[in-house]
């Protein structure tokens, strides 16, 4: 994802703008899973680079390169892998981590193969989208000086994501339904209590005993 940086310098504008967007821009790296849940954001390389450029600074791929990314163990159709992969498209070197489509596939089994794994790489994309819909300021153009500030500001961002994902995800395990269970709950009617209100000193009163309370 592209961040534009509307006030760069002028002297960076040629190393952070690329041909196709035109503006200066701060590209995010990130991999997410199918929850929408970011679980490795990279933040702060110039956009003039390329996928290939970025990847050759992720931190998160030289642990990998170097044999010290996480282990994660699971088994597809009774084979037992030891490493986690990332799906990504054409332009990824032919690394054991990356699983890429089929360019022009013929056979049918080709061919579904290439639509679902096209299909779930989009879940970044989605990510991504989802990210902006929700912090208006990661949508419209940055007007910071400083990398760093922009930066605090994503990471900022990509974690308030991740707790939202993770409590939306609790919501569901626990659905609010009066009617999964036929018969067990009812709906009681409204109480409506008739006469005056509380004076004005009995709310001052009560607004004020917890706080002398606590001191």
């Amino acid at each position: 994802m592209h961040w534009r940086w509307e006030n760069c310098p002028t002297a960076w504008k040629g190393q952070f703008t690329r041909g196709d967007y035109g503006v200066p821009t701060i590209i995010l790296e990130a991999v997410a899973s199918q929850d929408l849940r970011i679980w490795h954001a990279f933040f702060g390389v110039p956009g003039s680079n390329n996928d290939i450029n970025v990847l050759n600074q992720s931190p998160l791929f030289i642990e990998a390169l170097k044999g010290q990314a996480p282990q994660v163990q699971f088994s597809v159709n009774g084979r037992q892998y030891n490493t986690d992969y990332y799906l990504a498209d054409g332009i990824y070197p032919e690394w054991a981590v990356f699983v890429t489509s089929i360019k022009a596939p013929q056979m049918e089994k080709h061919k579904l193969y290439a639509l679902n794994q096209e299909g779930c790489m989009k879940d970044i994309e989605h990510a991504f989208g989802v990210l902006q819909s929700r912090f208006n300021i990661v949508r419209r153009p940055s007007r910071l000086w400083k990398r760093r500030s922009i930066r605090r500001i994503m990471k900022a961002c990509v974690i308030l994501h991740n707790m939202i994902v993770e409590n939306e995800k609790e919501m569901v395990k626990f659905p609010i339904d009066l009617n999964e269970q036929g018969g067990s709950s009812i709906a009681l009617p409204p109480e409506v209590q008739k006469g005056g209100g509380p004076i004005f000193s009995e709310i001052l009163r009560r607004r004020a005993y917890p706080s002398s309370t606590n001191t």
